[in-house]
């Protein structure tokens, strides 16, 4: 068993750390290399920068975000927006980026993650998945949640790792925020179904939502924001009370 992760997540728009619920209600949380360096200098596993900024300039700026990143932050990192062409991935892995994530752009062109992943290795392509419960199942969603693709969650996730994906960050966006822990159903069904690595995202709030997300949920990494953003918890507590819980 891969070791399980604690990943700081920080979605970036205009420059700046912002957190909301249910991908709505923006509010801003810092600035994302200082917010990156102090995750590392706390003991976090991995990183997870997501440029949310709504404009075509997106590109641009996640690939400069990586580069002051990689000169600050000594953990792996993943960075996602605006990556639409094997020429984004190239450049952000070149910037300094371990992995990148991509979402909507996967969504319109699934042959972006097996070009991606023949290209630069599968470990460098993580596909971020945004699902919403339905009146059946869980549907996925593009655009930052504001599009209902018509797919379903457990059919997309398998077709993103037969087409070469490294790993699936699932993020649940009707817990996204409150804190009030992961939807532990989806989560399961996904880690069940697939071989490579899930990482849980969206409603962390606590020390046992971690637990339950490795433990019930069978993830491979916790990934959260609110609860470190705002020092509820910080990472030397969790990694404390998991080594308790025996993960």
């Amino acid at each position: 068993m891969l070791t399980r992760r604690i990943i700081p997540c920080l979605d970036v728009k205009d420059g700046k750390v912002v957190k909301g619920v249910n991908f709505m209600q923006l509010v801003e949380e810092g600035e994302p290399v200082e917010l990156g360096a102090w995750y590392s200098s706390q003991g976090a596993d991995e990183l997870v920068f997501l440029d949310i900024t709504a404009t075509i300039d997106a590109r641009r700026h996640v690939i400069e975000l990586a580069r002051q990143v990689a000169q600050e932050v000594f953990i792996p990192f993943t960075i996602g927006g605006g990556i639409r062409t094997l020429s984004d991935m190239e450049a952000l892995l070149s910037a300094g980026a371990d992995k990148v994530a991509i979402n909507s752009a996967a969504l319109e062109d699934p042959g972006l993650i097996s070009a991606g992943a023949k290209r630069f290795g599968s470990q460098f392509i993580v596909v971020s998945i945004d699902v919403k419960r339905a009146q059946e199942g869980w549907e996925v969603m593009s655009h930052g949640g504001t599009k209902n693709t018509g797919r379903q969650a457990l059919d997309w996730t398998l077709e993103a790792e037969d087409r070469g994906a490294g790993e699936i960050l699932l993020t649940s966006i009707d817990a996204d925020g409150t804190l009030g822990g992961i939807d532990l159903e989806i989560t399961r069904q996904v880690s069940k179904q697939i071989q490579i690595p899930l990482i849980a995202s969206g409603g962390i709030g606590s020390l046992e939502h971690f637990k339950i997300a490795f433990k019930q949920g069978e993830a491979d990494g916790a990934l959260a924001a609110s609860v470190f953003h705002r020092s509820m918890l910080t990472i030397g507590e969790v990694k404390t009370y998991l080594a308790q819980e025996g993960i």
